[in-house]
């Protein structure tokens, strides 16, 4: 299965010249739209149908998409100028909340709607109910920041201690066997997780509940659980606190880890160590499973890969929308920014902003589902 073809990488080159570093930069920037008028004129060289959108579209949920909305909205939105898209990127729980509460059009999560919030959807989704639309994918990095340490390789087994402090230190023996060669300081770790509730948190538990369960005994979710440890919200918060601690590790979408913060490599029992790359993490996700039922399209991915070259901490941010039941000042708006967000050009823009694309199969069910809301 061929995930980057050639003509998307091309069609991806194309919209990032539009949207400027600062569209695949942005951590937190709510300048995510603009509405300049009732145009629904399709932008030169694009494949953006603007159809009937117009209005606002209020959105709201996972940090770690951030950054490929952002990207994805002034493409829409120079297109579509009659649409104002906010997306406030508040986490994937307050995304799930805000949906079943009915205070957005849709929300983004990296954890798939359990039964209890698919029940709570259905209050808002009149006739219907909440769906998850797999729409963007990519590899969680797990950033350090030790002074004199420019490569570092850690196993499930460390990292589950690292996070439930039981390993403290730098130094530490374990580290030291992974990294023969590395120069470890004698310096404290400062482990950083999620204070908010978050589908990275989620799927980096389920990581270490699948590759290390006799170290990692806590049950998973989108709160974090373990013992010590410091917080900060958002992806964009934890990245910080590594950026400005000495010897500071977390876990966040790889497009957040840069200026300062590298990557771990992780040690997964493959014949070599996987680099946290777009490459790595389109291998292992293109071995996902659809689970889901009916219009749902949720995923099982496999957080214990042992594949050459398959990053094993991988995530999924679901587009959660009514399949039945959408408001219809809203509805056009949300199918179109939703049908090109799915399209070969929308899905191209990821790997330049440092995501996977999702796989052709699957996405192509995104595309019918989409076509179907009402």
């Amino acid at each position: 299965m061929k995930l980057q073809r050639k003509n998307r990488r091309a069609l991806a080159l194309g919209a990032i010249a539009v949207s400027g570093a600062l569209a695949l930069t942005a951590c937190g920037s709510d300048d995510t739209g603009s509405s300049d008028g009732g145009s629904n004129a399709t932008a030169a060289n694009s494949s953006i149908k603007c159809d009937d959108a117009k209005g606002q579209l209020l959105a709201d949920g996972s940090s770690a998409q951030k950054n490929a909305i952002d990207a994805w909205v002034k493409q829409f939105t120079a297109a579509c100028s009659g649409v104002q898209i906010n997306y406030k990127g508040g986490g994937s729980g307050a995304g799930v909340t805000a949906f079943t509460q009915g205070q957005v059009a849709f929300a983004g999560s990296d954890s798939a709607l359990k039964p209890e919030e698919v029940t709570a959807s259905k209050s808002v989704c009149k006739g219907g109910q909440g769906i998850d639309l797999p729409m963007v994918g990519g590899p969680i990095a797990v950033g350090f920041n030790v002074p004199g340490v420019d490569k570092l390789v850690l196993d499930a087994e460390t990292l589950a201690k690292i996070f439930d402090s039981k390993i403290t230190n730098w130094n530490d023996a374990a580290i030291k066997a992974l990294n023969p060669d590395a120069k470890l300081p004698d310096l404290k770790i400062q482990a950083f997780h999620r204070s908010d509730e978050s589908g990275t948190t989620d799927n980096f538990t389920k990581y270490l509940i699948a590759a290390s369960p006799a170290n990692w005994k806590y049950e998973g979710g989108k709160a974090w659980q373990a013992k010590g440890g410091q917080s900060a919200s958002g992806s964009s918060g934890v990245a910080q606190q590594v950026k400005q601690t000495s010897g500071a590790i977390s876990y966040m979408e790889l497009s957040y880890a840069k200026d300062g913060i590298v990557p771990v490599t992780i040690d997964t029992g493959a014949s070599a160590p996987v680099e946290a790359t777009v490459e790595n993490a389109t291998k292992a996700i293109a071995a996902a499973q659809v689970v889901g039922t009916g219009k749902d399209l949720s995923l099982k991915l496999d957080y214990a890969t042992k594949a050459d070259g398959a990053y094993p901490i991988t995530l999924v941010t679901y587009e959660i929308v009514c399949d039945k039941g959408n408001k219809a000042d809203s509805l056009p708006a949300t199918k179109a920014f939703l049908r090109y967000i799915a399209s070969e050009d929308g899905q191209g823009v990821l790997a330049e902003a440092g995501y996977a694309p999702i796989p052709d199969d699957i996405i192509a069910k995104v595309r019918t589902t989409i076509e179907g809301l009402s």
